[in-house]
Order: C-alpha cells, then structure tokens, then sequence
C-alpha cells in the first residue's frame, strides 16, 4: 500500500505539475488523436472492402431479379452509401473509446480535473465543470447530464452550454473525411485542432459569462485523486462496448432513416421523381439558404442540405455527403477523390480553407436532436434550449465566416 501511495506521488509530481499539467494532457489527447488516426485507417481499409464488395453485389441481384431503378437507388445510393458510409468508422471510434477508457481506469482523468481547475477558475467554475467537457468527447447527452455534479445551478447551465463545444465521437467521422480529402499528410492535425479549438471555445464563452454576470467567485474544488492502477480489461471491455453498441444502434435507427429521408428530397421535386437532384425538394430548401452561407465559403445548397440533416445526428453529415454527391464508398482513398472531384465540379474554387470553415462550423453548431432534448430535460427552461440553440448557430456561422474571410485574405 505504501509503496503504491509513494509511487502515486511520484508520477503526481509531474502529470499535475503546476506548469507542466496542461501540455502533457494536450501531448497525451495529441498521442491518442494520432493512434486513432493512423491505427485506425489502417483497419478502416478492411471495412471499406468489405462495403465495396456488398454495394456491388447487392446491386448486381437487384438488376438481376429485375428491380425498379428507385428500389436500385434507394437501396444503393440510399442506404448502402448512408449508413454503410457511417460504419466504415468503427475502427477509428474503437481506439478514441479504448484510449479514452484506458485513462479513465487508470485514475488520470480525476487528474485532469484537477490540472484544469485553475483555468475553469478564470472562467468562473470549478475544475469539476471539466468532467462534462471530458465526456463530451464521447458523447454530448451523457455529458450533459453530467452537469447534475455540479452544485449551483448558474454553473450547471453555463457548462451546458459549453457542452456541446466539445467534439462528440459522431463529429469524429466528419474530420475524418474531409481532413483526408484536403488536408493529405496533415489530416490528423487537421483534426485534432479541432479538439484544441472546441475546449478553448468551452472556456473562453464560459469566461466572458463569468465577466458578464459580475465575476463572482468559483466554488473551491473537491475531488478524490485515487491511486494509479494498471486498467482492468473487463471494465474497458464493457465501456468500449457500450458506446460501440451505442454507435451501431444510432447507425442501423437514426442514420438509415435520415439516409432514407436525404434520398427522397433529393429524388422527388414538385414534379415528382426526379433524375436531376438540382430540381429536388432539397436543393430548393438548400438554395434558401446558400446566401447565408456563402460569405463562410460554404455556398453550395448540398453543403446546406448536409449540414441540415446532421441536426438528427451528426454521423448523418458524411452520409448526406455520400448520397448528394452520389460518390459511393467516400471513405476509400478512391472514393475520397471522387468526392472532391464531384465537389470541384460544382464550386471549382472549393479546397482546404473551405474544408476546413466546413469542420469549425460543424464543431460549433447546434448538437443533435438527442442533446437538445437532454437539455431540455436538465434545464427544464424552453427558453434557456432556444437561446442555447440559437447562440450555438450564430457562433459557428460567425467563426465559419471569420476563418474563411480572414483565410482567403491572407492568402487570395
């Protein structure tokens, strides 16, 4: 026992180092946002075989048995393109968790907490308040029900609304796709910058509330800092799995639905089925809003019909993405050029900045319907989730337009 307390010390002494704390946690998430990366493609590799290989053969029975070209389509380009899109992503989503879990049982988390106290501090909450925000890296209703931990209900509706700052797991497939599109040999940066961006966003919104309300002071920090341990198998295994089977039964409920729904707007128009999506009732709803859009490079009714669809869940943006640009398998390296190259086709000047104002907005705006309603819930006020709402989109609109119009300044 007192061998394993000494030792406990030891390692104290420098993960919540004064100093030191903060850039080690960022040099661990940067270690771990690398391994799901380069790991995890590998693996990914596997899955996209496996897709490419069931797209055609499906398609090739149902052109056997005769099937009518909407069935074909629906089938294919619907569903095998939306949600077989989604789930060539496992790989990736299993080491995030594993890696995520592995800290938590090992006890370093708590530390976290700790190290971060005194930057929530100047934001006016407690180190307590980061726990959330650690959790929303895997999910953003957990996280927010995670605020109950929190003592003042000032802070709990502060951090809510924080929350959804942090990058999901369902946000993790949309770096992915569009970080390997436009960003090569820099993807993985490209997306973690993500993950740096969204907790100081966290922060930084919290800490002009702070100001704003007259600063009062934080409630002090009180937290237990157990001794290490080397991390239980059974337990990662349970953790892994639960989320995985969370991300599975959001892929085979709420994404095949919302692929079925993006391929009927783009199918049907007022005329009735359709082979130009261009006439579709979604590219109507799209061009509404391309205006708004466009000053954050983001001018494409597609993009818009995307990123409207991601609101029942974020996952859905790639697969929209799939099925607007009816690039089956994006998530291949072949497939991946093909999208682009769809892309261009439409806008020939979309490229990196554009890319990369696309994934600020989409770390930014509103969360999924799942997380408005947990707000809803926890906050018990309609007022406090529309002005969360309204708030989250205005914010991420207005970064979007800043990194875009500040970008193509700089470099014309």
């Amino acid at each position: 026992k007192a061998g394993k307390e000494e030792a406990t010390d030891k390692v104290d002494a420098l993960l919540t180092h004064p100093v030191l704390g903060v850039p080690i946690f960022l040099l661990i998430m940067l270690f771990v946002f690398f391994m799901t990366f380069t790991v995890g493609d590998g693996l990914k590799g596997i899955f996209e075989q496996g897709l490419e290989w069931i797209s055609v053969n499906v398609e090739a029975g149902l052109y056997a048995i005769h099937g009518q070209p909407w069935l074909i389509s629906l089938i294919i380009d619907g569903i095998i393109a939306g949600v077989g899109g989604i789930l060539t992503f496992l790989p990736n989503i299993f080491i995030l968790f594993l890696a995520l879990a592995i800290l938590e049982d090992s006890g370093y988390m708590s530390r976290v907490a700790y190290v971060m106290d005194g930057i929530m501090g100047r934001a006016g909450l407690s180190g307590k308040a980061f726990l959330p925000m650690i959790l929303g890296f895997g999910c953003t209703v957990p996280a927010i029900m995670a605020t109950r931990a929190l003592e003042r209900q000032e802070d709990r509706l502060k951090t809510m609304l924080v929350v959804p700052f942090m990058s999901c797991s369902a946000r993790l497939p949309i770096y992915i796709l569009f970080a390997g599109m436009f960003f090569e040999k820099y993807h993985a940066l490209a997306a973690f910058s993500m993950y740096g961006i969204g907790m100081a966003v966290a922060v930084i919104v919290a800490q002009v509330l702070h100001k704003w309300e007259g600063g009062e002071a934080k409630n002090p920090l009180l937290i237990e800092l157990p001794e290490y341990k080397r991390p239980n198998v059974r337990t990662i295994w349970i953790y892994v799995w639960n989320k995985l089977k969370d991300y599975l039964t959001k892929a085979g409920t709420t994404i095949f639905l919302a692929s079925i729904l993006i391929w009927a707007v783009l199918n049907f128009g007022p005329s009735g089925m359709i082979e130009d999506p261009s006439l579709s009732f979604g590219a109507s709803i799209g061009k509404l809003l391309v205006p708004i859009m466009a000053p954050a490079g983001l001018g494409m009714w597609q993009i818009v019909v995307a990123l409207i669809s991601g609101i029942s869940a974020k996952e859905v943006v790639v697969s929209s993405f799939a099925v607007l640009f009816g690039a089956a398998n994006a998530h291949s390296p072949e497939g991946m050029d093909r999208l682009a190259e769809a892309v261009r086709d439409i806008n020939p000047g979309f490229g990196p900045l554009n890319a990369y104002a696309l994934m600020l907005f989409c770390l930014l705006y509103t969360p999924c319907i799942a997380a408005i309603a947990t707000i809803k819930k926890e906050s018990r006020s309609w007022k406090f989730t529309i002005g969360t709402i309204a708030f989250q989109l205005f914010f991420a609109w207005t970064a979007a337009v800043v990194v875009y119009q500040v970008g193509s300044f700089i470099s014309p």
